[in-house]
């Protein structure tokens, strides 16, 4: 009787505390909600959040306020985030960086297991772009430069361990060649670099290199996913190329602490969904040289999770170690 009465009190509970959760959810937000974003204001970034901060406060008649929490190779504002209360009331604008900064330092987190992601909002895909100098008109050409000349062609990254430096090195060892990484503080001077000849290629967002390439000041070779852009259609995607293996993509998406309820991660992503189907924000992520990523808690869970695998594997093969 006594386990039988066990049994039953536990049911209660757990039941008492699935309607409770619905019932927060229902009524979420009551109040401004915190939005921290890993990053100084005025980036891409930066302005995606604001811009859908703005629209969920409108969707929720509460304020959305960023939290601009810059510093540590994001580890700042993450760690803000894990150390915030589990109730939806603060959500975090987490980025590709989040899978990447626990494979090349230590972080007093875990990138996994201490957040919950809520969804993706954006995306965009990787460019490689070369020097007009370069003796090279496509993929295939520059492969077999980059095999005459082991490891005398030069390519320029945002810094050691950005999704530029990865891109190149998932590159190099899709084709079997060897490259050399040049290391910028930023992906403008590394731009200017490889229109000067200085560097031979680098691997960069659509939106730094359009106006670029346009004027004549770069060519581009290839590009990273399944379809090839409307902005640039004469550009092969890599798997074009022969090189299917060259599958990277920057995103940005939410994400609130582990513990937050299932009912109210479920509501946030509903919600951000439905403000990135609007034309008005698809319009403005384009512009911003993103495009609009819908995903659902799981899915954005799983490609976080397989991200980090996929990136540990590329820093250790490649004895990737941040810059002093």
């Amino acid at each position: 009787m006594r386990l039988h009465s066990l049994l039953a009190n536990t049911a209660l509970a757990c039941a008492l505390g699935l309607l409770s959760a619905a019932a927060s959810a229902q009524t979420f937000p009551a109040k401004p909600v915190r939005f921290i974003v890993p990053y100084t204001p005025g980036g891409v970034a930066d302005l995606s959040a604001r811009f859908i901060g703005n629209k969920l406060a409108d969707a929720w008649g509460q304020q959305v306020l960023v939290d601009n929490r810059p510093g540590g190779n994001t580890i700042i504002g993450s760690e803000a985030l894990v150390k915030s209360p589990a109730d939806g009331y603060t959500i975090f604008l987490t980025t590709i960086a989040h899978t990447i900064i626990p494979s090349l330092m230590p972080t007093p987190y875990d990138a996994v297991k201490d957040f919950a992601a809520v969804s993706t909002i954006a995306s965009n895909e990787i460019v490689l772009v070369a020097s007009p100098g370069v003796a090279a008109g496509s993929l295939k050409e520059l492969i077999a430069l980059a095999k005459s000349k082991p490891g005398q062609l030069n390519y320029g990254s945002a810094g050691t361990g950005t999704i530029n430096h990865l891109a190149g090195e998932l590159f190099a060892v899709a084709a079997g060649i060897k490259l050399q990484h040049v290391s910028y503080k930023g992906i403008q001077p590394a731009m200017s670099d490889v229109m000067s000849g200085r560097v031979e290629m680098s691997f960069a967002s659509p939106i730094y290199v359009f106006p670029l390439l346009k004027g004549g000041k770069l060519k581009a070779l290839g590009i990273s996913g399944s379809n090839r852009l409307a902005g640039m259609p004469d550009v092969p995607t890599f798997a074009e190329g022969g090189l299917p293996g060259v599958d990277v993509k920057n995103w940005v998406g939410i994400a609130a602490p582990a513990a937050t309820p299932k009912a109210v991660i479920d509501k946030i992503s509903a919600d951000v969904a439905k403000i990135l189907a609007l034309p008005d924000v698809s319009e403005f992520l384009v512009k911003q040289g993103l495009d609009p990523f819908i995903s659902t808690p799981e899915q954005a869970a799983a490609l976080i999770r397989n991200d980090i695998a996929r990136f540990a594997k590329i820093i250790k093969s490649a004895n990737i170690k941040l810059d002093n």
